[in-house]
This record gives structure tokens, C-alpha cells and sequence, in this order.
């Protein structure tokens, strides 16, 4: 993902003393993890969800007390990615994913226009979320969790759920269950500080290597591309050094975790920067964060891997990647 940058590298000084605020910072922080937040929050993270459909996710998310906000867009992108027009082989439609059969039966007119459209997203979003409730409702006696056996009833079917008195013991279920558990947390505002990411400091280590090396536009650092990498090349790579595995492309990365604000980025933090603040979609380019305001990245056609501030005017935010968030991203964005 190529990034046109006015300012240029930083000094080799200042890079020296930028690696040793990066080896403090990283472990002083692994040292010194904070829990992340307990309850159900109804916030949406600042850019999570395009803005065009974030005023419908957070009312419909408030639905029932089975589903949130972020649980909501949390579904939405594993099935479409916000695509409105999205179509499955098996026939599923819009942005919800619904076949024609279930929408019939469970499709709402959401705008309120007079008309149920499967294509439309102030439709789909709410029948959506108003399937998620009944399900709740069909399965509100089962021992457990209200949101995981809502999810098991939507991907097993609700009768699965009763038979087994909470989510059923089949390997899908469990996944999906998790998955969407796990995704929830990059769509949600955290209401305390976001844990910090123990396999940080080897993720730098591994991009810190990588300084001085040519950019290379659609790069992922192989010897017949001489070891060179683009930007979400680059931060792919350095997380897959640690055992963890990003997609290629810098704006599927973005919900690999959850988004720390500004204020509280640690070194290992993915930063990103975009073409429109309010939509993640026009995700353009990713860095690894150092500390100081830096970040590690791989800036554009002709550059070297360097240093550069992440202050300039297309930042959109930061994502501190989970394992368990990589895992959780859905299997079309990381083909």
C-alpha cells in the first residue's frame, strides 16, 4: 500500500535514540498489563464503522440485551465487509447476508419506507439485529452466556442450543462463537485501557531490521523480491515473525485487535492513515508504532523503510493486534 509522505526520514541520531525508547517502552509495557474492559459497552471505536452506516449500527445495536453495537458491526463485517451489494455463492444477499427464505420470514422494513429490501442497509442492519433477538428470545432459557448462545442458535440453529443446555459441543459453533466474540472488540470503544501485546517487542525487533530497505510496491519481503516489502507487507510479516498471521492488505489489518486512542498507543501498535477519517474502507497505508510519535513503516515507491512521524493529517487510528483478533478476522479479507 504506497503513501506519498512530504516529510522525509529521520536522522540517524534520532533513530538511535528512538531504538532505545522503543526496547524501554515495549517492555516496560509487557511488564505492566491492564485488563480490558469488563461489561457489555455500547460504544462504537472512533472510525470503526463507515460513517454512513454507524448512526444505524448503534441504534439497532441497543436492540435487545443479547447484542451490542460492536457485536452488531462485528457480524456485518465477517459477513459483507460493509458491502451493501455483497452476494454469496449460496445465494445469501446483501449486506446481512440473508437467503431469500430467511429474509421472507425475518426481513423488517428498518427505514420504515414501506418496503423490505434486502439490498438496502438501513434494512438489512436492522433485520440484522432483529434476528439476533429473536433467536435470543427462542433460546433465553438455555444455561449460559445470553450473546454466545444467540451466536451458537444463529450458526446451529436455535434447537441445537436447547438440546444442549448452552452452545453446542461442534467445533463451528465454538469457532463462530468466538470469532465473533473476538471481533466485537475491534468495533467497541474501550471503557478502560487496552491490554497491551506481549509479542510487540518481537514484531519490532523484527521491522527494526528491515531499516534501510528498498520499498518494493505489493512487497512481502521474499528472496525473489530481494527481502523488500511494502507497508502492510511489512507489518505482515513482522507479526508473522511472532507466530501471528495478519492479512495482506492494510485495511483488513485495521480489525485485527482492538483501537487504542491516540493518547495510549504503545510501541507495536499498528497506526493507519486514510483517504476519508470516517471510513476505514479507504485505509491507504500502515506503520508500526515505536513510541515518541514514530512509527516503522514502508513509506513509498523510492524510499527506504525508516522512521516517520504518525501526526500528519490522514492518521485514522490504531489497532494493538491479538492473536485471537487475527484469528477472528473473517477467511475472504485474509485469502
Amino acid at each position: 500500500m504506497r503513501k506519498l509522505w512530504i516529510a522525509g526520514g529521520i536522522g540517524a541520531g534520532l533513530m538511535l535514540c528512538l531504538l532505545a525508547l522503543l526496547v524501554i517502552g515495549t517492555y516496560t509495557a509487557a511488564t505492566g498489563l491492564v485488563g480490558a474492559a469488563g461489561g457489555r459497552a455500547l460504544g462504537l471505536a472512533k472510525g470503526a464503522v463507515p460513517a454512513e452506516y454507524q448512526p444505524l449500527v448503534q441504534k439497532w445495536g441497543q436492540l435487545c440485551p443479547a447484542i451490542s453495537p460492536s457485536l452488531l458491526a462485528a457480524q456485518l463485517y465477517q459477513e459483507s465487509g460493509w458491502n451493501p451489494r455483497a452476494q454469496s455463492p449460496a445465494a445469501a444477499q446483501g449486506m446481512a447476508q440473508f437467503i431469500p427464505g430467511t429474509w421472507a420470514t425475518h426481513g423488517v422494513d428498518g427505514n420504515g419506507d414501506g418496503k423490505k429490501d434486502v439490498w438496502d442497509p438501513a434494512d438489512a442492519i436492522a433485520s440484522a439485529a432483529s434476528y439476533d433477538c429473536e433467536l435470543a428470545k427462542y433460546v433465553k432459557d438455555a444455561p449460559g452466556d445470553a450473546t454466545h448462545n444467540m451466536l451458537a442458535a444463529y450458526n446451529a440453529g436455535a434447537y441445537r442450543v436447547i438440546q444442549y443446555n448452552g452452545v453446542p459441543p461442534y467445533g463451528e459453533t465454538q469457532n463462530y462463537v468466538k470469532s465473533i466474540t473476538t471481533l466485537a472488540k475491534s468495533f467497541e470503544a474501550p471503557t478502560a485501557p487496552v491490554a497491551s501485546n506481549k509479542q510487540a517487542a518481537g514484531a519490532i525487533y523484527y521491522a527494526q531490521a528491515k531499516l534501510g530497505t528498498p520499498y518494493l510496491w505489493g512487497g512481502t519481503g521474499t528472496a525473489a523480491q530481494n527481502g523488500r516489502f511494502d507497508c502492510s507487507g511489512l507489518t505482515q510479516a513482522a507479526y508473522h515473525s511472532v507466530g501471528i498471521e495478519l492479512p495482506r492488505v492494510a485495511n483488513d489489518q485495521w480489525n485485527a485487535g482492538p483501537h487504542p486512542k491516540r493518547d495510549e498507543l504503545l510501541p507495536g501498535d499498528l497506526v493507519f492513515f486514510a483517504n476519508d477519517l470516517t471510513d476505514p474502507r479507504s485505509i491507504h497505508h500502515v506503520g508500526m508504532y515505536v513510541g515518541g510519535g514514530y512509527m516503522i513503516n514502508a513509506p513509498h515507491t523510492g524510499a527506504l523503510i525508516r522512521f516517520d512521524k504518525i501526526d500528519v493529517p490522514d492518521y485514522i487510528g490504531a489497532t494493538r493486534v491479538t492473536s485471537d483478533g487475527a484469528k477472528a478476522l473473517p477467511a475472504a479479507n485474509t485469502a
